[in-house]
This record gives structure tokens, sequence and C-alpha cells, in this order.
């Protein structure tokens, strides 16, 4: 078959990520930076928490599009995939925009990955932690909010 029925998150489920993920950033007591992506790892929305690194920004962003680059791998467990094999990890780590650390997220609806989130500012289980609650939040909210 030459294409194929796929699903994607709204801008309504990027900002339920970002809303979630800023509230577990509080309670953390960190300053973070918050990346959603589609998919294809576009940007759908962002937040900088006030105090959040400036250079984190673009980490978060290359968290979230590591894990739908990597079709859905959370980017801590590509690293744990990658670490024994020497060559292979310095080549990802020479890779523009691959970030293979915790901290970034699939957000998977049946089983479908539908975008990704990213956050960094803190350890790497506190960017994973934050991300994950993101995440958590559209999982939790499909369909109920979202019509099919």
């Amino acid at each position: 078959m030459p294409v194929r029925d796929t699903r994607t998150m709204t801008y309504a489920g990027a900002r339920l990520a970002v809303d979630a993920a800023l509230a577990a950033a509080q309670e953390i007591g960190g300053a973070f930076n918050i990346a959603v992506t589609d998919p294809g790892g576009v940007l759908l929305a962002f937040a900088r928490m006030d105090g959040a690194f400036a250079l984190s920004c673009g980490i978060a962003i290359d968290k979230a599009r590591t894990v739908v680059g990597f079709g859905g791998i959370p980017s801590a467990d590509l690293y744990a995939g990658i670490e024994s094999e020497e060559p292979v990890r310095f080549g990802i780590a020479k890779r523009e925009g691959v970030a293979a650390f915790g901290g970034g997220v699939p957000v998977l609806i049946d089983g479908e990955l539908v975008g990704a989130v990213g956050a960094s500012g803190g350890s790497a289980e506190q960017d994973t932690a934050v991300a994950t609650a993101g995440a958590a939040a559209v999982r939790d909210a499909y369909p109920a909010t979202f019509p099919q």
C-alpha cells in the first residue's frame, strides 16, 4: 500500500504536555526547558522556565527530536543501547541534533508514536521525570479530550 494513516499530536496536546511538565518541574524545584515535537521532529510547543539555562533550550529540543528520529526510543535508552559500542557512541555524539542521554521520551497513543517531549535543566533523571509527566498527560487525556 503506498499510503498509511497516521496520528500526530496537535498543538492542544503539546500544550497539555508542556503544562504537565512545568508542574512536574515545579515539584522538583528546578528551572527547565521543555520541548514538544510532532512525530516528524517539528517543534509544536516550547517553554523556558524563569532561570532555566539558555543553552539548555536547544538540548531540550534535541532530546525530543532524538526520540522521534530513532523511532520512539527514549533518549536514555538510546545511550544504554550504544554505550558498549565505542565507534557507534562516538559517531552519534558527533551528529548534530542528537542527544543520547536522559530527558527525551515518546508520546505513544495505542502504541503509535505521535510526538515526543524533551526536557533539560536538571539531572538526566530529573529531565526524564519532567518529560515523562508531559507525555503521560497527553496519553491520559486521549481519547477523552481529543476526537478520533
